[in-house]
């Protein structure tokens, strides 16, 4: 009997142990749960600051996977998709952009930092010395037009509709253009830095996570760099009622602590700008 009693204590035990063991019941060394956190990023400056983000994290008792992208499709798919808990690597106006068009059920948890978007050329040194008829290449992404285009007129060289909400402006708004310049928005945003580099077109307008990630310094190697004060802060994205989870609240917190923000100007020296 008591031999019988013994297997069975030794097999409840084994049971218990494996119980532990399993993927779904992480726990940190202090015993209490781990929650993962799969947050799709593109590849700088975003996972970069993601990583800084990862000790930090850790202490809270949530493990951050993150997955790198260099497109912009499809971190919003996998993240409607439940692939991703969260994405970090588009702006308000994008976000906006894409529940219009795809029909997205997500929210902005909160606005991290911004990347000044930048013009450059091979062939002039300012926007001033743009000839007649110069063409400027932009991305194939509407979302960013009104971007470009409202930098381009805070620069003096064209100049929009009165009224006109900018973020959404396109090329047709446009009511005077003096040097004629000719706008060709046919690439996909990933691609300008080559197209840069093969010294297409006269100038190029460039995100500059795509520029960082080609070697380019925005503050040096642009002609012309947007301002600080721009509304396109890279934001995390969540799908909506997602915002009140603590984890996500945990990542926001952390992203917008002291010490990632001084990372951030001091990696970066103003080519990023972490926002409040």
């Amino acid at each position: 009997m008591k031999k019988f009693l013994s297997a069975i204590l030794l097999a409840a035990l084994v049971l218990t142990l494996v119980a532990c063991g399993t993927k779904d019941d992480k726990t940190t060394g202090s015993g209490d749960k781990e929650t993962e956190l799969v947050v799709g990023a593109s590849n700088t400056p975003h996972a970069i600051i993601l990583e800084q983000a990862q000790p930090l994290l850790k202490e809270k008792g949530i493990n951050l996977v993150i997955e790198e992208y260099t497109e912009y499709v499809l971190p919003n798919k996998d993240l409607d998709s439940g692939d991703l808990d969260a994405n970090y690597f588009q702006h308000i106006p994008f976000l906006e952009s894409n529940i219009a068009d795809h029909g997205y059920d997500f929210v902005n948890a909160g606005g991290i930092h911004i990347e000044p978007i930048g013009v450059y050329s091979k062939k002039y040194d300012s926007l001033e010395a743009l000839p007649e008829g110069a063409t400027i290449l932009i991305s194939n992404s509407v979302a960013d037009h009104g971007r470009v285009l409202a930098m381009l007129e805070a620069q003096g060289l064209i100049k929009l509709k009165e009224g006109i909400d900018k973020t959404k402006a396109e090329v047709k708004d446009i009511v005077e253009n003096p040097k004629n310049i000719q706008f060709d928005a046919n690439y996909e945003a990933a691609l300008l830095p080559q197209l840069y580099n093969n010294d297409e077109g006269d100038a190029v307008l460039i995100n500059s996570n795509f520029a960082i990630d080609a070697g380019l310094n925005p503050l040096e190697d642009s002609i012309a760099i947007e301002e600080s004060d721009s509304p396109y802060v890279n934001i995390i994205a969540v799908r909506a009622g997602d915002e009140d989870k603590e984890e996500i609240k945990a990542l926001v917190e952390v992203l917008k602590s002291d010490e990632i923000q001084d990372f951030i100007l001091e990696e970066w020296e103003g080519i990023v700008v972490p926002v409040k």
